[in-house]
């Protein structure tokens, strides 16, 4: 009892290390999943942003690019600009230098300039001063461009709303979209505006010469950027300029939108992302990384599966080897008391009558006749464990042979009741199988009929050939075995769990012994049974020649196993 106890809180702690296990994996599962995701996440975001980093840098670069001719100008001194212009109507010639330079630039077409005090464009008899590069110097004119005008009147407008005692610079640009940009000139000292010089942009030359290969520096091809950009118009709806014509604009599909800093406020850059090879490969990497782990995780709950149902098939054997020893403990005293009980009243001389001593004398007998079948089951057992059976094949005649065994036991089997069926194909083809060993296997077999027949008493002993194959079937009309207890029966200290075990007396072992030397004899056993209607088992043996023989093998001589030996040298 003690030993099935702590085989039952082994198990109990089996199927708590099982489930700790499980969780164990599933959580590292989990969490390596959720890591792996992560990272691909993280890495998808960085390629984000920087693509971000990209477009904010490219407006910085385009801004850059206007503001480029006029850098200087924060250096100079406004005070001798403004006296000047104020003087000679005309600025110093290093003022001049920063202007020849940006009409020289492709990038603007032509300067104009109006002092802030005069009401440039707004009546015909305010002229404006236009920028000549051959002399250098403004001249005055009265023609008055609209998109000059309307950057004059943005910037005056603009240059209203600055609050000039505190701002430091001594320029402010002001951008008329894509037409036209405007540099308010402002004498920090006066706290006031100079005048506003004005030039118009040439948009074609913006768009082909200066946006157009920055685009295709900066971005290449959108395979290789990993998105598409596109510059558009969107107060007029249309597309300037994409690094892939091929790819259509979609307003859904638009992933970013970056403005030009205070610059071509009706311009604006759009991108859509695409698959780029960095987040290409973090894809591969994460779909060979879950299968890897998936793999991996396959492996080991099948290890842990394989384990544990281990463990469970060693526990029952082990459940059925503890009620084995109890068994065959209780099975084993009981003759041993008995004989000792006979053995002890005839050796005190209290039985003298030749009756009474007949009877003790066949007590002592069938006892041990009974103890030395037990011993030698387990004495088979032993040898089996240990691989120490062997086979003394030779040829036989199974028909023969059985009707000689079934004969030494019919009146035994009669006498508890059977009615037993011989039925044998004459003529059968010869096998090759250890008498002794065969022997053992049909005792077991009708043995079993007997111990599991309780209402319909029959035993039908059949032998039969079929093609090359010799059979032995051995069928009853018992209690029958269930079809899930089948696939067991053959295994040791194995008995089905039923009514069956309470009533008959038995180890688990006489199936078990039956089936190893079967094998030995490299033959095949089967068993077909339905509870309620009885079983049959059915042994088979392959045939040592492929004909019918005519061969007298009843009684072994030393000729014939001679000749049994050179057969199997010579048939394998």
């Amino acid at each position: 009892m003690r030993i099935l106890h702590k085989i039952k809180d082994s198990n109990t702690l089996r199927w708590f290390f099982l489930g700790v296990g499980i969780l164990a994996v599933v959580a590292l599962t989990v969490l390596n999943i959720y890591s792996l995701y992560a990272l691909q996440e993280s890495t998808v975001e960085a390629a984000k942003e920087n693509r971000k980093i990209q477009l904010e840098e490219f407006s910085q670069k385009v801004r850059f690019r206007f503001y480029q001719p006029f850098r200087g100008i924060r250096n100079l001194d406004m005070n001798e600009i403004e006296l000047s212009w104020n003087t000679y109507g005309a600025f110093p010639e290093h003022f001049n230098s920063v202007l020849n330079e940006a009409i020289n630039d492709s990038l603007f077409v032509d300067i104009y300039y109006t002092p802030d005090h005069m009401k440039g464009c707004f009546k015909p008899d305010y002229p404006l001063y236009r920028f000549d590069p051959e002399s250098e110097l403004f001249s005055m004119t009265n023609n008055s461009p609209k998109e000059v005008c309307d950057g004059f009147g943005l910037s005056k407008s603009r240059m209203n709303t600055v609050d000039l005692e505190n701002y430091n610079w001594n320029n402010r640009t002001i951008f008329d979209s894509h037409r036209t940009m405007t540099l308010a000139l402002i004498n920090p000292d006066h706290d006031s505006v100079l005048g506003h010089v004005t030039f118009i942009i040439d948009q074609d030359y913006l768009l082909n010469g200066v946006l157009k290969p920055m685009l295709t520096e900066d971005f290449g091809n959108s395979t290789e950027a990993g998105m598409v950009v596109w510059i558009r118009n969107w107060i007029m709806g249309d597309i300037l300029l994409t690094n892939n014509s091929e790819i259509a604009y979609n307003r859904d599909n638009v992933d970013i939108y970056q403005r030009f800093p205070d610059l071509l406020d009706n311009w604006i850059i759009q991108a859509s992302f695409l698959e780029s090879p960095v987040v290409s490969a973090t894809s591969a990497s994460l779909a060979r990384n879950l299968l890897v782990l998936g793999s991996a995780v396959f492996i080991l709950f099948g290890a842990l599966f394989f384990m544990f149902i281990n463990a469970q098939k060693e526990r029952e054997f082990a459940e059925r080897q503890a009620g084995f020893l109890a068994n065959v403990t209780h099975e084993l005293k009981t003759p041993l008391a008995l004989m000792q009980a006979a053995g002890e009243n005839i050796s005190d001389g209290r039985v003298s009558e030749g009756e009474r001593l007949k009877n003790y004398g066949a007590h002592i007998y069938s006892e041990s006749i009974r103890l030395r079948k037990m011993i030698d089951k387990l004495l088979d057992v032993a040898k089996s464990d240990s691989n120490k059976t062997m086979a003394k094949q030779a040829p036989i005649k199974l028909n023969t042979l059985v009707e000689d065994l079934i004969e030494i036991k019919r009146e035994y089997i009669e006498s508890k009741g059977f009615r037993l069926i011989v039925d044998t194909e004459a003529n059968l083809p010869l096998v090759m199988a250890d008498r002794d060993q065969f022997e053992t296997i049909l005792d077991n077999l009708v043995e079993n009929s007997i111990k599991y027949s309780w209402d319909k008493k029959e035993i039908t002993v059949r032998v039969y050939s079929q093609k090359k194959t010799v059979f032995l079937s051995v069928a009853d009309k018992g209690q029958g075995i269930p079809k899930k207890a089948q696939k067991n029966i053959f295994k040791k200290f194995y008995r089905v769990e039923n009514s069956m075990t309470a009533q008959t007396k038995g180890h688990g072992l006489g199936l078990s012994i039956v089936k190893n030397m079967v094998q030995l004899n490299g033959g095949t056993i089967s068993v077909n049974s339905e509870p309620g209607k009885g079983s049959e088992f059915t042994v088979a043996f392959h045939t040592l020649f492929n004909q019918k023989q005519n061969v007298n093998v009843d009684h072994q001589t030393d000729e014939s196993k001679h000749i049994a030996e050179v057969t199997l040298e010579t048939y394998g």
